[in-house]
């Protein structure tokens, strides 16, 4: 994989993995059996993302980094973006 290509891969795999992480939780107090639903989820978004890091590493480890990257930046994206608002907050 080209190394150009790796950054928004990388962001892709972070926005599936913390995305799905977050409706997972999200859908926690309606399940009957949480800690199954957790565990299922857990492991479904590691593997799908190792496979995905191993297709981008390719590429060679320069590509990896630089998909990880993307990755770790999804989750500060997604974290401003999903964090809960505070009442005297004006941001």
């Amino acid at each position: 994989m080209n190394i150009f290509f790796a950054f928004p891969a990388g962001l892709l795999l972070g926005l599936f993995y913390f995305g799905l992480l977050w409706l997972t939780v999200r859908r926690l107090d309606s399940l009957p059996m949480p800690a199954l639903f957790i565990a299922g989820s857990f492991f479904g978004r590691t593997a799908l993302c190792a496979l995905g890091f191993v297709l981008i590493m390719q590429g060679g480890w320069q590509s990896l980094l630089v998909a990880l990257l993307g990755f770790l930046m999804m989750r500060k994206i997604l974290a401003r973006v999903f964090a809960p608002q505070s009442a005297g907050d004006n941001n």
